[in-house]
């Protein structure tokens, strides 16, 4: 067992636990060794008790530990010690991108692709290395303070693959290929949707896919088409939107075939984002059917089988009784050669097609008794017992009674029928399950006026509550024309339209404009809707000002305070080194604004970190005349300087004697030690020469030098 101070390896030092996952926590380290900070992997008990995991997992460590790039967590060393299996990482100060998104809520195209860059440019280090990472996700991919993006985890997740290690542990089935979640085998490609996968949650804030359950997500990978991006943000650009609807075909061989191919198009997005120049499609499938090569086969038969779910077994041992696949577009057929296709009784296909009806009609019947099961059990939990469950993924409204999902936070409803209804009643349904309702008004000769048309979310879809539903809705052969309200006082924006026959609906929101003055409307002007109908004003109650929390960061270390800062979406700003007798050496010891206060997003918030106990000195020392050694020149009794400063600066001593010893005492000195300089006076004789016109001996006058030398003297702790 891992604890807080223990070494490992004889030179890693655990000091903190800065992270927990489904296989392994993660500790902050010290490596004596190297003198660095590091971040140390350690695998869960139960995984390392595992001979075959542990034999896979450190093969795969060994190769990630080969990798050496920017954008990758790059991995220094992998051991063992006492049953602690361990891998030893570059540690990076910054949060995850999955964070990232939370606290943005969405990320802008650009920021979006300069992000995807980075990553694929670290996939593509590890696929030119034949390292397939097959669990990208926002979870798995690190901004670190500097903004560089490293992708982290490598090798871990084919470890795990190989090992029947459960879905809650090897990561979130929201990013996962079509193949990966059939069990069947996986390859660089399955990395390029998983990317994709990533870029769509960067630019809408959600995933494509979600169910009540995990299998259900899966299923959806495979069989339902992937939304449109520009779906759930418009402002998407054409090769931004076309990129990832390309990496995240259903067929690989649709998808980018290498990262080099992806990188390509996210660079050029960023130079012309709105041309559409991504082509969906490879070379091998425009020609037509591409039938698969003995490699691939053995690939499948072989490495790939012992990776395949029952289900992918069972499909394929059906499957090897062909010579090949072949692809023809999107649709997958079996391709043998035209005698065993023509073997096959004309009983045998009557069997087949009557025992897939039969498997269709059972499934049928264990989906409707499973949701009447769901609908019997669930409106008898109280909601605390509801809150304890594990899974938690279905609840009963409250108000509807209706079945709905939930996924963490977010709540999603089923989309009822609302095409047929009048505009009022539909708007009535879809706000009692909390949607946002927008109404567009068409001239139409077939459905009456006020009449529901279409809605931009097919009926039965499960819908994450406070979604925008669009409804189409009809005019008639003449409605009004809707007078532009946008810029007017409610009051008058109101009269303008009930004076025309319309009714009004308030809605107040934070806008650029004045309070009171009308920002939106819905319908839009100078369209024509029925009389009578209601025209929905957003009115400004002026500019929002968004307010963040403080949080405490005294008493925390300095890297992980200034990370909390800006995780609390606040900054730092000037740091002073201070020494305090209450906070350890690099811990914070003040802040510019208290804790729990309300502040403007972006606030820059000073911080003291403390150096420590401040320490005291004293000198208590005699000084002694200069020695031969120092002073050759010097005469006892002449008159000497002496100054003694500390290192600090501070003059402790400034003032001349001609006898020694001269004792000296000070408390209270902030710094160790000092320097004595002491300077003396050399008198130089005049020179001496004779009168030549008398004989007579004349001596010059003569001069005096100073001169000066340093002694060190060292101070003693208080």
């Amino acid at each position: 067992m891992v604890k807080i101070g223990m070494m490992i390896g004889n030179r890693y030092e655990i000091l903190e636990k800065i992270g927990t996952g489904g296989m392994s926590d993660v500790y902050r380290a010290k490596c004596h060794k190297l003198n660095r900070f590091v971040a140390v992997k350690v695998l869960k008990q139960e995984f390392a008790e595992n001979e075959n995991f542990v034999s896979k997992f450190i093969i795969e460590a060994q190769a990630a530990a080969g990798l050496m790039h920017p954008n990758i967590v790059n991995v220094y060393d992998v051991g063992e010690e006492a049953g602690i299996h361990y891998i030893v990482m570059e540690l990076i100060e910054g949060i995850t991108l999955k964070k990232y998104i939370e606290k943005k809520a969405r990320l802008s195209y650009k920021e979006a692709v300069s992000i995807a860059i980075q990553v694929s440019m670290g996939i593509e280090a590890a696929h030119n290395n034949h390292i397939i990472h097959r669990d990208i996700k926002p979870q798995n991919i690190i901004i670190s303070k500097d903004g560089k993006v490293k992708v982290t985890d490598f090798g871990i997740a084919k470890a795990a693959s190989s090992n029947t290690i459960t879905s809650n542990v090897m990561g979130s089935v929201h990013y996962t290929s079509p193949e990966q979640a059939r069990g069947g085998y996986s390859d660089e490609k399955s990395d390029v949707y998983s990317l994709g996968i990533t870029m769509f949650e960067m630019l809408t804030g959600r995933v494509p896919f979600n169910g009540e359950t995990t299998v259900a997500i899966a299923i959806k990978h495979i069989q339902e088409e992937l939304p449109y991006p520009s779906d759930f943000v418009p402002e998407i650009p054409v090769a931004v939107e076309s990129i990832v609807l390309k990496c995240c075909q259903k067929s690989p061989d649709r998808r980018y075939q290498n990262m080099g191919e992806l990188l390509k198009d996210l660079k050029q997005s960023l130079v012309t984002p709105d041309d559409d120049f991504v082509v969906i499609g490879s070379p091998d499938m425009d020609g037509g059917t591409r039938a698969m090569n003995d490699w691939e086969m053995n690939q499948m038969r072989g490495r790939g089988y012992s990776e395949l779910s029952d289900t992918g077994r069972m499909r394929l041992r059906e499957e090897e009784s062909q010579d090949s696949y072949v692809q023809d577009n999107e649709n997958y057929v079996r391709s043998g050669d035209a005698g065993s296709r023509s073997s096959m009784t004309k009983m045998e296909k009557i069997t087949a097609i009557v025992t897939v009806v039969v498997g269709v009609i059972i499934l049928i019947i264990i989906l409707v008794l499973s949701k009447q099961l769901i609908n019997y059990i669930l409106p008898e939990k109280s909601g605390e017992d509801a809150g304890k469950s594990s899974m938690s993924p279905i609840i009963t409204d409250e108000y509807t009674s209706e079945v709905i999902s939930s996924t963490s936070d977010v709540i999603y409803r089923e989309m009822p029928t609302v095409v047929g209804l009048s505009v009022e009643e539909a708007r009535r349904k879809l706000n009692l399950l909390k949607m946002i309702v927008t109404v567009d008004y068409v001239e139409s000769d077939d459905v009456p006026s006020g009449e529901v048309i279409s809605a931009n979310v097919d009926a039965g879809l499960m819908v994450e509550e406070g979604k925008e539903i669009v409804l189409t809705v009809s005019s008639g052969v003449e409605g009004i024309l809707v007078p532009d309200v946008t810029g007017y006082g409610y009051d008058e924006a109101a009269s303008k339209l009930t004076q025309v026959g319309f009714l009004v609906n308030r809605l107040d929101d934070y806008s650029d404009l004045d309070v009171g003055q009308v920002f939106n409307q819905n319908p839009v002007s100078n369209v024509r809707a029925p009389k009578g109908s209601v025209i929905t004003v957003y009115v400004s109650r002026g500019q929002e000002n968004v307010m963040k929390r403080v949080p405490s960061l005294v008493g925390k270390e300095q890297t992980t305070g200034e990370l909390e800062a800006v995780e609390s979406g606040l900054s730092i700003g000037n740091i002073t080194m201070v020494f305090n007798d209450d906070y350890a050496e690099g811990l914070i010891c003040s802040q510019s604004y208290s804790a729990g206060v309300y502040v403007d997003e972006g606030t820059a918030i000073d911080i003291s970190v403390s150096l420590g106990k401040k320490q005291s000195y004293k000198c208590n020392v005699t000084i002694e005349a200069p020695t031969a050694a120092e002073a050759p020149d010097y005469r006892a009794g002449s008159n000497v300087s002496l100054k003694l400063v500390a290192d600090t600066g501070l003059i402790l001593l400034d003032t001349t004697t001609t006898s020694f010893p001269y004792p000296i005492s000070y408390q209270s000195i902030d710094s160790p030690g000092g320097n004595l300089t002491i300077t003396y006076t050399v008198t130089i004789p005049g020179e001496t020469t004779t009168d030549p016109a008398t004989g007579e001996t004349v001596v010059g006058e003569g001069k005096t030098e100073k001169k000066s030398f340093v002694r060190r003297i060292d101070f003693v702790r208080e």
